[in-house]
């Protein structure tokens, strides 16, 4: 019914909370549909570049960016209902920093080189950390922690942050966005030929893997 190379490419930020929520439909997707098995990529995208290197704190970031620090009040509220209902424990109280994800998609990119299942765990690991734990996921030290907990050693993991060519890969990967004019995450592309973008229902994820 599937084809055995289905290609399933998703264009994602770890601090885009509507993301952690799409990723958690598909996996409930993939339950649903043992014999799908697509090809999963995690695409590199920043919500906010000029964000800088070291990150910003939460409550500065929101007040210069929104002038109000409760203007997603009722967005979280939302978003903390949702959670419950595909076992993510979103904490935005416990969000300090906001930082920029370069980093971040540098040690997704160092995952996937050693298997699709690896970079489906850091990318989790990721979600969770900066959404449930509160960790500030650009600082480097709190990078090779994750790495060290999700299967790749710390060293390895700092290396890949320092990588030009891991660099130049994750570069490559977000010029796609722009050459493909996706405006929004999360974006899910099947097989380059359809996509949605949304942390759609689960009805809209089971539809596209079985079109």
């Amino acid at each position: 019914m599937y084809p055995p190379a289905m290609k399933l490419e998703i264009f994602s930020d770890v601090i885009c909370p509507w993301c952690y929520v799409g990723q958690a439909r598909l996996e409930q997707a993939l339950a649903a549909r043992p014999a799908a098995q697509p090809q999963i990529t995690w695409m590199p995208y920043q919500l906010d570049p000029s964000v800088p290197e070291d990150g910003r704190d939460r409550r500065e970031y929101l007040l210069e960016k929104f002038g109000d620090v409760s203007h997603f009040d009722n967005a979280k509220r939302q978003l903390e209902q949702i959670g419950q209902s595909v076992g993510i424990d979103f904490r935005f109280d416990s969000i300090q920093r906001t930082p920029n994800t370069r980093r971040a998609h540098l040690l997704i990119a160092r995952a996937r080189r050693e298997s699709p299942a690896l970079e489906a765990a850091m990318s989790v690991r990721l979600f969770r950390a900066y959404f449930t734990d509160g960790l500030d996921i650009g600082n480097p030290e709190v990078l090779c922690s994750l790495a060290a907990e999700t299967g790749i050693a710390a060293e390895a993991a700092r290396a890949a942050l320092a990588d030009a060519e891991l660099a130049q890969e994750v570069t490559a990967l977000q010029d796609l966005v722009r050459r493909w004019k996706i405006s929004g995450v999360p974006t899910f592309v099947f097989d380059r030929r359809f996509a949605f973008s949304g942390a759609q229902p689960l009805e809209v994820f089971l539809r596209a893997l079985d079109a």
